[in-house]
């Protein structure tokens, strides 16, 4: 097993920290306030289970107990941090040699630092963490074990959330005018998402998903880029992730008037996900949410087999989507909840990212200068035609 040492932030750490900041350098977003409401939600879980710990271990939720700190290093690997949650506070653990930045960059108020060699097991070290010899300790409770749970500890956003969502959603739909708007039918799908991939990174943000396909290859409902020209029309994709939270979007031009076949498909389509975001309210189902989709697809005309060739999206957040939405999801909508829904059919997709307000649907991956068409009284993307 891995030896911990606790590191309450040591003096030097937290000069460092403060020289960070008046450079510019990133400081963690987490609100107190915020991060008390979240351990509640997690304490009421052991609670209800009878336990007196649990271990955080996937990015989604450390991310989200955390309030947006950055836990990764490599996008395609495991966190190389862990949090044991019990009733005496907040214990995170890291690799040795990433607790420097953690500390000067990531570390929320109120949260305790210990380290890992960084050939060690983190999981193991953390767990040992809140390991005593008192009455009533043992293993921590594991994440998967209350994986439902934790999604609903994490559907209804918070104030400081929905704001840095709102924030990195309009940034996105902003970057994907200014960088489609400039595409000709001679530019490349790979140029195009460097592109795209660029204007992110230079936002603060990962990109987590970026895709592409021209007329050459409208079939593919998740394109990854190729050398390929766009052609006369062309989609991309774009998952961002900035303080945890991840925007999706996608969006579609061409290079002429289009046909009468692909703007009816591009009207019926957005008609499908007016269907979903009407099915989209507080005490819905997921399933009986997911069954109106499915109805959705039949009533304009797009066939009942459609649903089966894509996903169809589900709530967002702190994961893509978290969960997809299947027969199998039963989760409830609540206000607040986020969500990116994205029915698609041949040659027609349409997806942003929406917040449930008191007020209906309201979407946030919006920038007024993408030209868009009313469909039940929300403003939706249409084809930007160059």
């Amino acid at each position: 097993m891995s030896q911990t040492t606790t590191a309450a932030t040591p003096p030097s750490q937290l000069t460092e920290a403060a020289t960070f900041a008046d450079q510019g350098r990133r400081t963690p977003p987490a609100s107190t306030a915020d991060r008390a409401i979240k351990r509640r939600r997690v304490l009421d879980i052991l609670d209800a289970k009878g336990q007196d710990s649990l271990l955080l271990t996937t990015h989604t939720a450390l991310a989200w107990y955390l309030d947006g700190s950055r836990v990764h290093i490599s996008l395609a690997g495991d966190p190389i941090a862990a949090l044991l949650v019990d009733q005496d506070g907040d214990h995170l653990v890291t690799f040795n040699n990433e607790a420097g930045r953690i500390a000067a960059e990531e570390l929320p108020a109120g949260v305790s630092l210990h380290t890992a060699p960084w050939y060690g097991n983190l999981h193991e070290a953390a767990a040992a963490v809140g390991r005593s010899s008192g009455e009533g300790s043992g293993t921590p409770l594991a994440e998967a074990s209350v994986a439902t749970e934790l999604r609903a500890a994490r559907q209804h956003l918070l104030p400081g959330e929905s704001a840095r969502y709102a924030h990195l959603s309009a940034e996105l739909a902003g970057i994907m005018t200014d960088v489609l708007s400039t595409a000709r039918p001679d530019t490349t799908e790979f140029e195009l998402v460097s592109a795209l991939a660029g204007r992110v990174v230079g936002a603060g943000a990962e990109p987590l998903v970026l895709l592409c396909n021209g007329s050459s290859r409208s079939d593919f409902r998740h394109p990854l880029a190729t050398h390929a020209p766009l052609g006369r029309r062309a989609m991309a994709v774009v998952c961002a992730r900035r303080d945890g939270l991840v925007a999706n979007i996608t969006r579609w031009v061409r290079f002429d008037a289009g046909t009468p076949e692909e703007r009816d498909a591009e009207s019926r389509i957005a008609a499908v996900e007016a269907d979903i975001f009407d099915a989209t309210v507080p005490g819905a189902r997921l399933d009986r949410v997911f069954g109106e989709i499915k109805a959705a697809y039949v009533r304009h005309g797009f066939g009942a087999e459609q649903w089966e060739q894509h996903h169809q999206g589900g709530p967002a957040g702190y994961a893509g989507r978290d969960p997809r939405v299947t027969a199998a999801a039963t989760d409830t909508v609540v206000l607040n909840q986020p969500f990116t829904w994205n029915p698609s059919g041949p040659g027609v997709k349409i997806e942003d990212t929406v917040q449930l307000t008191e007020s209906g649907i309201k979407v946030l991956t919006v920038d007024d200068r993408w030209p868009a068409a009313t469909v039940n009284g929300l403003k939706r993307p249409v084809t930007m035609q160059l």
